[in-house]
């Protein structure tokens, strides 16, 4: 398994100066209008949606399954090809996904608690909470590992227990006494506090001090204590083996030579669970994502202090080189002028990205069920189309867009790429090229000219671009859209 890094510093993001509470007069004779009927809302998560439809298909990705959650509300969900290809099962927001190492914000949140009732202190070395703890610091000046340094990856400690559970076919994880057994055996890589190390051995050991200082088993008290009271009913500290195949994803391989993805072995994490052990669907991570966003703008209590939460998203980890760096359980980084925080996972069979910029109380989650694919390349894509959508939707209209409707779709734009799709954003046509990276970069843009015919309207605003045409039969359906003497036809 790889290190989950969230960087998604993109411009457009810089810009986002919405804020979900309306406050001028214009806006308020709007209040009760539902935000994505708002037709820059409505405009970007078309276009979002035509886009992880072709990339689904043309990264040749089982299934995806995507969430966007603006303060309390999911206000686009949607699964795209299927949880299990054998028997044609569609991926939705409900699938269930391994989350692997998103798994350590459950787990951070744990040590917080445990903080807050006073059981435990950042500073205290790990050996005051767990005596079983005697792995050898091969560098003694470098000071005691703290419990801070387990959930801020700055401990010293080896990336793993000593097992080979990222190796197929077996992904052989230890039980919890084979782990501690082992931890005799293993010895720190740097001195405490000193380098960022992601370590999955780290966030074991934080489940341990949980579990230790609580009184109860790791599973026990996540589910009695963080997911029982957010109600998130699908997020489980374990491999849903009972729902395999059913709710729970298949998991695959990254791509073979031949193209073919192979189906991944189960796996159980055992011993590693609070580092990597968890499952979860779009849904309950947007309720988990909303309680946060609900925390911080309410303040007091729930489940955490509003101010624990508040601590848990600032930086208390930078490396050396001043690039790298960590809050409490999260990543914490820089988008443009704001403030990302979230968690990526991957585990065998299965990819995740759990992303938010609390300043705006925006998230977005990502979810596939394949190994060798990108969800952080999608939340950011995602990130780009919607957060200046947000900016925009702070005051109403200008004026109801007429209904474009008819021009959408999937238009053929063989062999110079695989296709073009067509939505309304507002009062205008936007164009897109697939398979892409980005949504966003290379838009084309059309404003109606007369009858079926558009212009295009260039970057500067003002000066009129080539005229786009759509052909319609007899049915009045469009068939197809010439422009620069060139027709494409129109696949759906």
């Amino acid at each position: 398994m790889k290190a989950i890094r969230i960087w998604i510093a993109v411009a457009a993001i810089a810009v986002l100066q919405w804020h979900p509470v309306v406050a001028s007069e214009d806006a308020a004779s709007n209040a009760d209008r539902k935000l994505t009927d708002h037709p820059e809302i409505a405009g970007a998560l078309a276009l979002i949606d035509r886009w992880l439809d072709a990339y689904q298909a043309y990264e040749q990705i089982p299934g995806i399954s995507v969430g966007v959650v603006v303060d309390q509300n999911l206000i686009f969900s949607k699964g795209y090809g299927y949880a299990n290809v054998r028997r044609q099962r569609p991926a939705t927001p409900e699938t269930l996904y391994s989350i692997c190492s998103i798994s350590k914000l459950f787990t951070s949140i744990g040590v917080m608690q445990q903080r807050d009732a006073g059981r435990l202190r950042l500073s205290d070395p790990v050996a005051d909470h767990l005596d079983w703890f005697d792995v050898k610091n091969a560098h003694p000046n470098g000071g005691p590992i703290t419990v801070e340094s387990l959930i801020t990856h700055s401990s010293g400690l080896p990336r793993e227990a000593d097992f080979p559970y990222w190796s197929a076919p077996d992904f052989a994880f230890p039980n919890r006494a084979d782990m501690i057994a082992r931890l005799a055996q293993q010895e720190t890589l740097y001195p405490a506090s000193t380098y960022f190390q992601y370590s999955n051995l780290a966030l074991t050991l934080a489940g341990e001090i949980v579990a230790a200082r609580s009184g109860k088993g790791y599973a026990e008290y996540v589910r009695q204590h963080i997911l029982e009271p957010l109600s998130l009913d699908d997020t489980q500290p374990n491999f849903r083996e009972d729902e395999y195949g059913k709710r729970m994803a298949v998991g695959y391989s990254a791509r073979h030579r031949s193209g073919e993805r192979s189906v991944v072995t189960k796996f159980d994490s055992q011993a590693i669970a609070p580092a990597a052990g968890f499952t979860s669907n779009v849904t309950d991570l947007a309720a988990f994502a909303s309680w946060q966003f609900r925390l911080l703008k309410n303040g007091g209590s729930e489940v955490l202090d509003a101010s624990t939460l508040k601590e848990m998203h600032r930086v208390h980890w930078t490396d050396p080189d001043w690039k790298t760096t960590w809050g409490l359980g999260f990543v914490v980084t820089r988008a443009g002028d704001d403030t990302l925080v979230g968690h990526g996972g991957s585990c065998p069979g299965y990819r995740t990205a759990f992303a938010m910029l609390p300043k705006h109380q925006l998230a977005v989650i990502v979810m596939m069920n394949a190994n060798g694919v990108n969800p952080q390349k999608v939340s950011q894509g995602i990130f780009k189309a919607v957060g200046p959508a947000l900016a925009a939707a702070k005051k109403p209209p200008s004026e109801t867009p007429e209904d474009l409707s008819l021009y959408e779709g999937v238009y053929d734009a063989q062999p110079w790429s695989g296709e073009s799709a067509i939505v309304q954003w507002g009062n205008k046509l936007v164009v897109r090229g697939f398979p892409s990276d980005d949504p966003m970069a290379s838009l084309i843009k059309l404003k109606r000219l007369k009858g079926h015919e558009f212009r295009r309207v260039r970057d500067d605003g003002d000066t009129p671009g080539e005229v786009w045409a759509f052909e319609v039969d007899d049915a009045g359906d469009v068939v197809s859209v010439s422009h620069h003497s060139n027709t494409d036809k129109k696949l759906r």
